[in-house]
């Protein structure tokens, strides 16, 4: 996923572009509003991240510029303005979120997440390439092996998609208990026998296990 950050404080941009690469995501950053716009031009960015007050044009102009020009990346707004007539403002140019500023990085996170969970890409930025030829598309829920479609349980589709939500990180079994299965009177046996069906319809490894730790998919 890779993320354009337009952010003048320096110290401010380097915490959040290092938090967000040990994420695994791809981040191009800005302190200059001008320099940003063109950059989203020439590149294809699945978020924006953008502060308000920046050298050049500020995040509200560029937010404006780039919505004329039917271009549908979602944008999280970055501010400490905090008043009602700059968020109306924001949310009226098309922004899809906004964090004020102090934040901890954590929401971050989160808010990036739940971008994903409302489907705010469009139909190509669903689409997540992961290793051997697998891709998955998370509004769809359907993953892909070769560009043909597995057949998957409604189960093994929710694991799948929970796992690749959070790539790159292992995911316990209690919390795989908790988010599939709500937390329903179920053996954990149940929840590995899921995963080993999984392996079974992909790869051996599509789905990385960590002793007393959890599981992960990686890109």
């Amino acid at each position: 996923m890779k993320i354009l950050l337009l952010e003048d404080d320096y110290l401010y941009k380097i915490s959040i572009k290092e938090f967000l690469e040990e994420l695994d995501f791809e981040v191009d950053d800005f302190d200059n509003g001008d320099e940003a716009l063109d950059a989203i031009y020439e590149n294809r960015y699945n978020l924006l991240l953008l502060d308000i007050r920046v050298p050049g044009i500020d995040g509200f102009t560029l937010i404006e510029d780039i919505r004329k020009e039917a271009i549908n990346t979602p944008v999280i707004i970055l501010t400490s303005l905090t008043d009602m007539s700059n968020l109306s403002k924001g949310y009226e140019l098309g922004c899809n979120d906004y964090l004020k500023k102090p934040f901890d990085l954590i929401e971050l996170r989160y808010r990036i997440d739940q971008l994903i969970k409302n489907k705010c890409f469009t139909s190509d930025e669903n689409i997540i390439i992961l290793n051997d030829n697998f891709a998955f598309d998370i509004q769809k829920n359907i993953l892909y092996k070769e560009q043909k479609p597995i057949d998957l349980t409604q189960k093994e589709s929710e694991v799948i998609s929970f796992l690749i939500q959070n790539r790159g990180f292992y995911i316990s079994i209690e919390s795989l208990h908790e988010n599939i299965w709500d937390n329903k009177d179920i053996q954990y046996a149940d929840i590995r026998m899921c995963i080993k069906r999984i392996r079974g319809k992909t790869d051996k490894n599509f789905i990385i296990t960590k002793r007393f730790v959890g599981y992960k998919i990686d890109k």
